[in-house]
């Protein structure tokens, strides 16, 4: 059977911030499926790292600039108005699920027209699904694409932002009239169960996030370097960091934040006299040769998916401290691959880190069951073989069932 021919859709592609799905990505086409990416928003340089994701980026369709062009967008709309009640179906369907106000009003008339742009590009392509990474905007672009082309949808819901605006962003209508939801985690799925009909449950699976085991070489567990790898806002956590830095007592002991984001400014203030470099976003090989001088991994967010940040650290080997919050305890088991704290915590954060520190031989145990939990359930190739298990099912009207393979 020939696999369907697929869209990929998200506000930004690539980024430096979200290279899972540029690795779904690429692992669905070693499957055999033609995998065409698109993107609202041309994502800016910063987050252009390394030659793999500007070769991506020149390859992606841009919406909003197939959009500038008055004549494209006029003539979408006409194609989609030769079916006229099928427009107009979409059109109410914007108008209906448009957060409250007139600002909400307005930006899904916007959607919508970038909506009509998007499922004449995909109609032209011949493309059989399109796929959606994160069930914001873009998602609500691909819901209305999708109603316009009859072309079937899915989407990839992540958390944790999108459970605090749930109604704004209506998962519930998403849910209802996508071909199947793949959530990232158990957890995910419980929260999307709270606001979907209860009709739909059977099709929202679990789809891990995964990495590329192979690409991570051991670490070398015999110093003091830790690392932190993320987006630098508020909900990171990493002035806790900082405060348990303070608190730690082994020489030689340093910190070395990769990423970048909104907080670095005030972040760069907040570190000065502390033993810590900002080295701002880096490819996926440039994280990869950091892990492998890293001794200890540290992530001290209050809110998360599954950090895919997390599983890189753990594929590399290396022993990893993070909050015991959402969907993180179905990654890391406490005591075993790491250590889990609670979220705020600067003292219990610090006592994690110094243990680890000073027990080389725990750090190369924790950093074997890590790798080992990343091999069994958290490895690109597995994962995108059971998303192309769901593209190829609901495709030919025989779905999977069940949550997982």
């Amino acid at each position: 059977m020939t696999p369907p021919k697929l869209a990929y859709l998200t506000g930004e592609y690539p980024r430096a911030s979200d290279t899972f799905i540029q690795r779904e990505v690429a692992a669905l086409r070693a499957l055999g499926h033609e995998v065409l990416t698109c993107s609202i928003r041309t994502t800016g340089h910063e987050h252009l790292v390394g030659p793999e994701q500007r070769q991506e980026h020149a390859g992606t369709f841009k919406v909003l600039d197939a959009c500038k062009s008055p004549l494209r967008l006029m003539r979408a709309h006409l194609r989609w108005m030769k079916h006229p009640v099928r427009y107009m179906q979409a059109l109410a369907l914007a108008w209906r699920t448009a957060p409250k106000g007139v600002r909400g009003r307005v930006y899904n008339l916007i959607y919508f027209a970038e909506a009509a742009v998007l499922a004449a590009h995909l109609a032209d392509e011949g493309v059989d699904h399109l796929h959606n990474h994160i069930a914001k905007a873009s998602c609500t672009v691909a819901m209305l694409a999708s109603a316009l082309s009859g072309i079937p949808y899915s989407f990839t819901i992540h958390g944790p932002d999108i459970f605090f605006e749930p109604h704004h962003w209506r998962i519930d209508e998403k849910a209802a009239r996508a071909a199947f939801v793949a959530c990232i985690s158990e957890y995910c799925r419980a929260q999307l169960m709270c606001f979907a009909d209860q009709a739909h449950w059977d099709r929202f699976h679990i789809v891990h996030c995964g990495v590329d085991v192979s690409r991570y070489a051991m670490s070398r567990h015999n110093g003091a370097n830790l690392l932190f790898v993320g987006r630098l806002a508020a909900v990171k956590g990493v002035p806790v960091l900082f405060d348990a830095l303070r608190r730690i007592d082994i020489a030689g002991t340093r910190l070395t934040m990769i990423g970048d984001g909104p907080e670095r400014s005030d972040l760069e203030r907040r570190a000065q006299g502390l033993p810590i470099e900002f080295v701002g976003y880096k490819s996926q090989s440039d994280v990869a040769r950091a892990l492998a001088d890293t001794d200890v991994f540290v992530l001290p967010s209050f809110a998360e998916g599954v950090p895919v940040v997390l599983m890189e650290a753990m594929a590399a080997r290396v022993p990893v401290v993070a909050t015991q919050i959402a969907g993180i305890p179905e990654l890391v088991e406490h005591g075993v691959s790491g250590f889990l704290v609670p979220p705020g915590d600067a003292i219990a954060l610090q006592s994690a880190i110094q243990t680890l520190l000073n027990d080389p031989d725990r750090r190369r145990s924790m950093g074997e069951k890590g790798r080992n939990r990343v091999e069994s359930a958290f490895e690109i190739r597995a994962e995108a073989a059971w998303l192309s298990q769901l593209f190829t099912g609901y495709n030919a009207g025989r779905p999977p069932r069940g949550k997982r393979p």
